[in-house]
């Protein structure tokens, strides 16, 4: 065997630890979770905090965790806020060690806010993989009502000064930091003071896919979790500003609030089975994005669609929607400025004049199987 294919065997039989900030529900984070288990299905899951309902269904081993999962177990698993306070001293203390009691050779760690401390308990390569810093530490902005009256707002604000020494301090220590869009490469760039490789995260391209048969109907769709940073709002005026027949699927904190404002053309139908939600988005005019995203991966499920995307220009939209290809892109601004901006692209939209075989080529490129070849690429360039 020659000296380059003892190397790659060596580089492809590497173990790796996949470490994420905790598993309490399933989101779009627990999916790259996902599909790096599945990459190095002999390497082991760790994360400080796991309940059986934020598990994916498809890790090659279940999760290890910390101490302080005892604490979440103690609360009955309601609310994951207590053990936050906790959570740099249960990633520092992380034992990495797979089931078979050996070291990892590298360490990817999923980083929402305190991940990255797991660089302290190691003396492997970390590769962080950062769906963004903690955006709630470093913009107090949005903090604003997050913490339940003063004294929770004031654990809130101690506990961003935490999280963002945290960050500081882990940066430097990192051997490759690689973010899910541009948009969080630059936050990277200008709270780290560390570049960043982009990588996109994965996205069900098999499970969305177009259908020719289909028919477009007369509505646009808002779909996701309404909650108030993906400003589900400012869609729903502009639908009714524009007298446009607008479908929400999703549920979350901010319904009544989204009900309240909402026009007569407008129907909620909260959570829906994928199926629906499949046919939801073959059937739209497009899908609105009104919210700053980090990435955003209900815009590209719809592309693979091959539906078009009304979006905001700003945030993950920026990598995820090319205009006049699979998209529109509306200029930012204030509040009413988006929504004017919003219900004139819907008032006059054409969905005939974007071609559904160009969007789903395109959305292609955010597959599962790109994402953990590139991920494979960053994984192998770890000395």
């Amino acid at each position: 065997m020659t000296s380059d294919h003892a190397s790659a065997d060596r580089v492809h039989t590497r173990r790796v630890t996949v470490v994420h900030e905790r598993l309490t529900e399933i989101a779009g984070s627990e999916h790259v979770v996902e599909q790096l288990a599945l990459e190095w299905p002999d390497g082991s899951v760790h994360a400080p905090i796991a309940r059986e309902q934020g598990i994916p269904r498809d890790l090659p081993t279940p999760p290890q965790t910390t101490w302080l999962n005892g604490l979440y177990r103690a609360l009955g698993h309601r609310s994951y806020a207590p053990t936050l306070p906790f959570m740099p001293l249960a990633f520092r203390r992380m034992d990495l060690r797979g089931p078979g009691g050996g070291d990892p050779e590298v360490v990817v760690t999923s980083h929402h806010a305190f991940a990255t401390q797991v660089v302290f308990a190691t003396q492997a390569p970390v590769i962080a993989y950062v769906h963004s810093p903690a955006r709630w530490a470093w913009d107090a902005s949005l903090r604003a009502g997050e913490g339940g009256g003063a004294l929770g707002s004031g654990i809130l604000t101690a506990l961003s000064v935490v999280a963002r020494r945290c960050e500081v301090a882990a940066a430097p220590r990192l051997h490759t930091v690689v973010a899910n869009s541009s948009a969080v490469a630059d936050r990277i760039h200008n709270w780290w003071g560390r570049d960043a490789v982009v990588v996109h995260p994965p996205v069900d391209t098999e499970g969305f896919t177009p259908d020719p048969s289909v028919e477009r109907e007369d509505f646009f769709l808002l779909a996701g979790r309404l909650v108030p940073y993906k400003r589900p709002d400012l869609a729903i005026r502009a639908a009714a500003r524009a007298d446009v027949p607008l479908v929400v699927a999703g549920d979350g904190r901010s319904m009544e609030a989204c009900r309240a404002i909402a026009g007569p053309k407008t129907t909620f139908l909260g959570r829906v089975p994928h199926d629906q939600l499949l046919d939801l988005h073959r059937r739209a005019r497009a899908l609105l994005m009104p919210g700053i995203e980090d990435f955003g991966i209900v815009p590209v499920e719809s592309m693979a669609t091959g539906t078009p995307v009304i979006a905001l220009g700003e945030g993950g939209a920026l990598d995820s929607v090319r205009p006049g290809e699979t998209g529109l892109l509306l200029e930012p601004g204030g509040d009413d400025d988006i929504v004017a901006g919003f219900a004139d692209a819907m008032h006059g939209f054409d969905p005939g004049s974007f071609d559904r075989d160009v969007i789903r080529r395109w959305a292609e490129g955010f597959s599962r199987a790109e994402f953990r070849r590139k991920m494979r690429e960053v994984v192998d360039g770890a000395a």
